[in-house]
C-alpha cells in the first residue's frame, strides 16, 4: 500500500530563519534597514519608544522602522514579501541587480531578512504605499499568544503549522504616507508619499544601553568610512547618500565620538608611517598594485618577498619529493585595498607621535571589508581579527611589529567582480565556498605580513640607528664629562680619571669623524658608480664589438687598409668616452688624495650633467644652467661639490619620475656676485611635515628604497668647508614649484661640525 505524504513544518521554521540565523538585536535591525536601502530610500527611521528610562522592555515598548523607500505594490507582498528566501534579487541573465532609481547593488539575497522582525518581537504591524500609487497596504503578523517556538500557550489554541498561518491584507486611503516633513538629524525631507513603516511590538528578549548605542556602530555598514573621509563618490552622492537616525523615546542617538579636534583624515595623512593607497590586486596576474607613501609600487605573488612568506608559503603549498610545490590559488577575483598603519611607541620629536586622544581614534578602526560600498560584517568590528594580525603577531617578537590597533584598512569586493565571495546566511562573514574565501582572506593576510615582516620593520631599523646617532652626539658627550668635573671638582684622583676618559674619548671620535668621511664619501661614489655603469659598460661593449669586427676584417684577403684610420678613430672616440666618465668618478675616490682648491662651480656641475646625460634622457628630463654676475667660486675639493651634485640630482630625478608628469625641469642658478647656487625642479616638492627632518640621517620619504643620507651627506659635506645647505625659505630663491634648494659658498659663523 502507497501512501502520500507531504512535508507539513511547524510554524516555528520562521522562528529559525528569523532567531537562529540572525546572531543578535543589532544585526535584526540592521537587516531590516538593509530593506530600506534596497527600497531606494533616501532615508530610515529607528525608533524605541515607551522603553524604561533604564532601557528595560515594557508592555507598550515597540521599535519603529519607517522608510521613504520605493513601497511594495499588493503584488509585491503577495509574490515576493510573504514567500520566504524569494529569488526575486538574482538577475535572469547572471548580472548584478541593481535598484531602478539610484542603482544601488542590491544587498539582499536569500529573502530572509525580512524576518529578522521575529528576532526582535511578536507583533508585526507592517504598512506600505509604493511609489506613484494611490492606495496604502497595511499587514498584521500577531504572534503573542504563541511561545518563541510558536506552539501555544494554552489548550484553547492549537500549535500552528506553517501552512496555517493566515493574515490579513487590508487596502486603505493613505493616511500614513501622505504629505509631510520628515526631520531626521537635522536634514528635512518633503517627499515622503511613499515607502515602509514597520511597528514592532510584544518585543523578545532583553535591551539595555549598550544595545542600543551599539546599532549606531553597526551604521558602519551603510556608511563608507573612508568614502566620507577621504570624499569619494561625490559626484554620484545620490546613490550613497543613505541617511540613518536612531531615536530612543524621541532623542536621536548619536555615535560616541571624542571631544577632540583630531580627524582621522588628518592622522591618515600625516601621522601613519606607512600609508598603502590605491591598491589594487589583480587576480590575473597575481600582481598587487599600489602606492606605498605615494610611491608607486608593484609586487608579483612570484616574489620571494611573498612566496617565501610563511603565510603564503603554509596556505598554499605541499611537500612532495622533497620539493615544494605550491597549489593555483583561486579566481576569487580583483579586489581594491587601502591600509593606513600607525607607530603607537613613537617619542616627540618624532612626527609620527601619537597623543592618547589620537590612539583612541584609532584602536576604534579595524581593517574593513566592503563589497559594493557596504560593510560585509563582522569584519571590522573592534574585537574581530579576521586577517589574525594579532595572531601573527604573536607568533613573532610582538613588540617588532604593528598590531590589530594600529592598522586601518579597506578591501572592496563586488558581488559581480566577486561572485565566488558569498555573505553567510547570518551575515557572520563569508561562506567558506571550496577555497574560494580562505584564499581570499590568505592573499590579503600575505601582503599584510609582508608590510610587517619588510617595510614595517625597515622604518623600526631605521629609526633604531637614527636613534643610535642621536645618543652619542658630540654635544651629549661633553655635557656628561663637563657635569662630571664639576660635581668631582674637590677630587683630583677622580679628575684625574674623567681627564683620561676625556682624552680617549676625543681621540676615538676624531676615528669616527675620519671613517664617517669614508662612509660619505662612499655613499656618493655608489650613486655614481650607478647611475654611469650602464653607459660605461654600453660603451665598451661597442668598443669590443668594433674591435673585433675589424680583427676579422683585416684577416681577409680583399681588406681595405685605406679605411684602417677612419676605424681607429672610430674606436679613440669610444674609449675616450669611458676614459672621461672614470676620470670624473674617479674625483670622488678619497685614494686620491685632493686637497682644498679654488673650483669654479660650473665645471663641476658640467661633469655631473655628462654623468647623467643618459639617465637624463631617458627620463626626459631637461636642465637649464643660469649663470649670473661673476663665476661662481668654492675652496673645496673636487669631490665634495661632485658628492653634492650627485645627491641633488638623484634626488631630482627620483621625484619628478614618481609624480609622473611632462615637462620635466631641473634649473640651476649660479650667482657668483651672492655666492649663492640654487637648485630647483618642478616636481612635487616637499610637505610641510618633512621639512624639519629631510637633512636628518636615516630620514627618508622613498620608503624602503630611501637610504636617508643624500641630503644629511651634502649639509654634512658643505658644513665641513664651511658653507651651508638649506631650503628656499623666501619667494625670491624659489624658482620651479618643486623642491628648491639654496646653497651658501660663504664662510658660516656658527658651524656645527
Amino acid at each position: 500500500m502507497n501512501e502520500s505524504l507531504k512535508i507539513r513544518p511547524y510554524a516555528r521554521l520562521l522562528t529559525m530563519l528569523g532567531d537562529q540565523l540572525i546572531k543578535n538585536e543589532q544585526i535584526a535591525v540592521i537587516e531590516l534597514i538593509k530593506n530600506s536601502y534596497d527600497a531606494d530610500a533616501d532615508w530610515v527611521k529607528v525608533s524605541f519608544e515607551n522603553f524604561s528610562k533604564d532601557y528595560k522592555v515594557t508592555p507598550s515598548s515597540r521599535i519603529v522602522i519607517e522608510d521613504n523607500g520605493t513601497g511594495m505594490t499588493k503584488t509585491i507582498i503577495e509574490k515576493s514579501w510573504m514567500n520566504p528566501a524569494t529569488p526575486n534579487k538574482f538577475s535572469r541573465d547572471g548580472k548584478v541587480r541593481k535598484t531602478a532609481l539610484k542603482k544601488r547593488i542590491i544587498q539582499g539575497e536569500k529573502g530572509i531578512g525580512r524576518y529578522a522582525m521575529l528576532k526582535l518581537g511578536k507583533t508585526i504591524d507592517l504598512t506600505t504605499r509604493a511609489q506613484g500609487t494611490n492606495n496604502e497596504y497595511s499587514l498584521c503578523f500577531d504572534l503573542k499568544d504563541y511561545d518563541d517556538n510558536f506552539l501555544s500557550q494554552s489548550e484553547q489554541t492549537d500549535d500552528l503549522y506553517l501552512d496555517s498561518l493566515e493574515f490579513n491584507l487590508i487596502t486603505t486611503s493613505p493616511s500614513v504616507f501622505t504629505k509631510r516633513r520628515i526631520d531626521i538629524n537635522n536634514q528635512i525631507y518633503d517627499d515622503n508619499e511613499h515607502g515602509t513603516r514597520i511597528v514592532i511590538s510584544n518585543l523578545r528578549g532583553t535591551w539595555n544601553k549598550k544595545k542600543i548605542e551599539g546599532i549606531t556602530d553597526s551604521f558602519f555598514r551603510f556608511e563608507n568610512l573612508f568614502d566620507e573621509i577621504i570624499g569619494e563618490h561625490k559626484e554620484n552622492a545620490s546613490k550613497y547618500n543613505f541617511n540613518i537616525g536612531l531615536y530612543f523615546d524621541g532623542e536621536f542617538v548619536t555615535r560616541g565620538k571624542d571631544n577632540t579636534n583630531i580627524t582621522l583624515k588628518n592622522l591618515f595623512e600625516t601621522q601613519s608611517v606607512i600609508k598603502i593607497t590605491n591598491g589594487l590586486y589583480d587576480s590575473s596576474q597575481g600582481l598587487f598594485i599600489y602606492n606605498q607613501n605615494d610611491i608607486h609600487k608593484e609586487l608579483s605573488i612570484e616574489d620571494s618577498a611573498i612566496k617565501g612568506n610563511r603565510v603564503f608559503r603554509d596556505h598554499f603549498s605541499t611537500l612532495e619529493d622533497r620539493k615544494r610545490i605550491y597549489r593555483p590559488i583561486s579566481d576569487f577575483g580583483d579586489f581594491k585595498f587601502d591600509f593606513y598603519i600607525f607607530d603607537f611607541n613613537a617619542k616627540e620629536p618624532s612626527k609620527y607621535a601619537l597623543v592618547e586622544e589620537a590612539k583612541k581614534i584609532v584602536k576604534r578602526h579595524r581593517v574593513y571589508l566592503l563589497r559594493d560600498e557596504i560593510r560585509v560584517l563582522p569584519y571590522g568590528d573592534p574585537e574581530d581579527d579576521w586577517l589574525q594580525v594579532d595572531i601573527s603577531r604573536g607568533t613573532i617578537s610582538a613588540g617588532s611589529f604593528f598590531s590589530n590597533d594600529q592598522i586601518i584598512g579597506r578591501i572592496k569586493i563586488t558581488k559581480f567582480g566577486n561572485s565566488h565571495l558569498k555573505d553567510k546566511t547570518n551575515r557572520e562573514g563569508l561562506i567558506d565556498d571550496e577555497n574560494y574565501t580562505s584564499d581570499f582572506i590568505c592573499i590579503i593576510r600575505t601582503f599584510l605580513s609582508y608590510l610587517r615582516i619588510v617595510v614595517y620593520k625597515k622604518y623600526l631599523d631605521d629609526n633604531k640607528e637614527k636613534d643610535k646617532i642621536e645618543n652619542t652626539r658630540q654635544e651629549k658627550v661633553e655635557k656628561e664629562i663637563k657635569d662630571l668635573k664639576e660635581h668631582f671638582k674637590e677630587n683630583k684622583e677622580a679628575l684625574g680619571l674623567i681627564g683620561q676618559l676625556e682624552k680617549s674619548y676625543k681621540i676615538e671620535r676624531k676615528y669616527l669623524e675620519t671613517r664617517a668621511k669614508q662612509t660619505e664619501s662612499l655613499a656618493a661614489v655608489g650613486l655614481s658608480v650607478e647611475t654611469s655603469s650602464h653607459d660605461i659598460m654600453l660603451m665598451l661593449n661597442q668598443g669590443v664589438d668594433e674591435l673585433m669586427a675589424l680583427m676579422s676584417a683585416s684577416t681577409l684577403p680583399n681588406f681595405n687598409h685605406n679605411n684602417l684610420t677612419s676605424e681607429l678613430q672610430k674606436l679613440i672616440g669610444i674609449f675616450s668616452y669611458v676614459k672621461n666618465q672614470m676620470k670624473d668618478m674617479q674625483l670622488l675616490f678619497t685614494s686620491s688624495k685632493q686637497r682644498r682648491k679654488q673650483i669654479r662651480i660650473k665645471d663641476i656641475l658640467d661633469k655631473v650633467v655628462r654623468i647623467y646625460k643618459r639617465t637624463l634622457d631617458n627620463h626626459q628630463i631637461s636642465v637649464e644652467i643660469i649663470l649670473l654676475g661673476s663665476p661662481l667660486v668654492a675652496t673645496c675639493t673636487d669631490a665634495d661639490l661632485l658628492q653634492l651634485f650627485i645627491n641633488l640630482f638623484d634626488n631630482s630625478i627620483y621625484w619628478m619620475d614618481v609624480k609622473g608628469h611632462f615637462d620635466k625641469k631641473i634649473h640651476i642658478t649660479l650667482d657668483g656676485d651672492s655666492c649663492q647656487m640654487i637648485f630647483s625642479d618642478n616636481g612635487p616638492g616637499i610637505r610641510e611635515d618633512d621639512i624639519p627632518y629631510i637633512f636628518e640621517p636615516f630620514y627618508s620619504t622613498k620608503g624602503i628604497e630611501g637610504r636617508g643620507l643624500g641630503l644629511y651627506i651634502s649639509r654634512k659635506l658643505m658644513e665641513r668647508n664651511d658653507y651651508f645647505i638649506d631650503l628656499a625659505n623666501i619667494k625670491s630663491e624659489k624658482v620651479l614649484e618643486g623642491a628648491n634648494f639654496v646653497v651658501t659658498f660663504i664662510k658660516q659663523d656658527n658651524n656645527e661640525y
